[in-house]
């Protein structure tokens, strides 16, 4: 179980309009779903800015794709994670203003020449190792 942090203001629109997004857990699955994630077996609930999953994902690598595809959400500030399935704790990394992946890459693997790894890791969520914002979270695959 662990508690994730995220950049609120930062992130897909899914909800609403230009007023406060709202955030509800029929339409982080519906994100899931269409990001091709399996989220059967997962409850997702929403408590303001947190979201709360729990349940049973495939593998280790499912669960920090879905902590990761509903985190970067606009309107998300936390993800609370009580999902079994997995093992170990995911190394996740946030953006920050002028990171590259290949600077990403070098910091968290150690050679900048590694950054594709880290663009696997983080599809379907990314589409483009070139196209990633400040306060995005992604993951760091295990070495």
């Amino acid at each position: 179980m662990g508690l994730w942090s995220f950049v609120k203001g930062a992130g897909k629109k899914v909800f609403g309009g230009d007023d406060e997004p709202e955030v509800s857990g029929a339409a982080l699955k519906d994100e899931l779903k269409d990001l091709g994630l399996d989220a059967e077996g997962l409850d997702i609930s929403v408590e303001g800015d947190k979201v709360k999953i729990s349940g049973s994902a495939a593998s280790q690598e499912v669960r920090e794709k879905v902590i990761l595809a509903v985190g970067n959400v606009e309107g998300v500030a936390e993800v609370e994670d009580d999902i079994s399935g997995g093992d170990g704790e995911p190394t996740f990394h946030t953006v920050e203003k002028g990171d590259t992946l290949w600077a990403v890459s070098a910091k968290a693997l150690g050679s900048g020449a590694r950054y594709m790894e880290i663009f696997e890791a983080n599809k379907p969520m990314l589409s483009d190792p070139d196209k990633i914002y400040p306060g995005q979270v992604l993951r760091i695959p295990a070495a």
